[in-house]
């Protein structure tokens, strides 16, 4: 317990998949932890389960695609809160489509959520955590396996992906170089049973022999399940990582390693 202890966490796509289960892991390690998504219901009472539980936890409305809500989001925390020590640019969106079947629409959609919303987070995370006393904080930006290896039905999420582990190569030197006591890493699931992933099953036509077929590809017998990727997080978000910037966290099941 407490490997987070105080530190005030903001997570993106909080409202199911990978942002519930790291909001749970983040609040059940001593954190405060605002969480945010377009799911109002679903978010709400993820928050309200934490406080129950004896976590603290809030929820707010975001548009991660709105650069101007950032920077209210951001502020509004530091105002309520004091600080801000983590940012988890954890909401995403898959378009399940090959580069013959994806429109300039779905191309644009998928790479304004998967992609420039972690620059946008990322930016509004340096703007307050640089002027904070005392200085710093550690981003976490949620790219894929897709981010390191190519799937032929993933075209726009592959590029999305891709670009977040470049992007935040740029954004941990800039901030390292600049002396802000700021860490930038990129984590890098394979297919996590979440209901993102579930949705590419439903559009096998039978999700059950999808699931069954992730686990024959995966070297460790299994698609992922939330937890496995939000102990990553934490300890990314943990001063244990505190000389960690830069870096890829694959949590894959081995699947790259092939």
């Amino acid at each position: 317990m407490g490997r987070v202890q105080g530190k005030i966490a903001l997570i993106t796509g909080g409202a199911r998949g990978l942002g519930e289960a790291t909001g749970r892991t983040m609040a059940n390690e001593g954190a405060t932890v605002i969480l945010t998504d377009m799911l109002d219901e679903e978010g709400e009472a993820v928050a309200a389960a934490i406080n129950a539980d004896g976590g603290t936890a809030e929820y707010i409305h975001q548009d991660v695609t709105d650069e101007a809500l950032w920077d209210d989001i951001t502020s509004g925390i530091v105002e309520r809160h004091g600080r801000l020590d983590v940012v988890v640019n954890n909401a995403g969106v898959v378009l399940d489509a090959t580069v013959e079947d994806t429109t300039l629409d779905g191309w644009r959609f998928c790479n304004s959520v998967n992609s420039e919303a972690v620059f946008l987070g990322t930016r509004a995370a340096i703007k307050v955590m640089k002027d904070q006393d005392p200085q710093g904080g550690s981003i976490v930006n949620i790219s894929s396996v897709a981010g390191l290896i190519g799937i032929e039905n993933l075209a726009a999420y592959n590029a999305s992906k891709g670009a977040v582990r470049l992007f935040t190569k740029s954004a941990a030197l800039h901030v390292a170089k600049s002396g802000y006591n700021i860490r930038v890493n990129s984590v890098h699931p394979s297919y996590t049973w979440t209901p993102m992933v579930q949705h590419l099953g439903d559009n096998t036509g039978d999700r059950d022999a999808f699931f069954d077929a992730l686990g024959e590809v995966h070297p460790l017998g299994r698609p992922g399940v939330p937890m496995d990727v939000a102990w990553g997080v934490l300890y990314l978000a943990s001063d244990e990582s505190t000389w960690v910037t830069g870096s890829e966290l694959v949590i894959d099941g081995g699947l790259s390693a092939g």
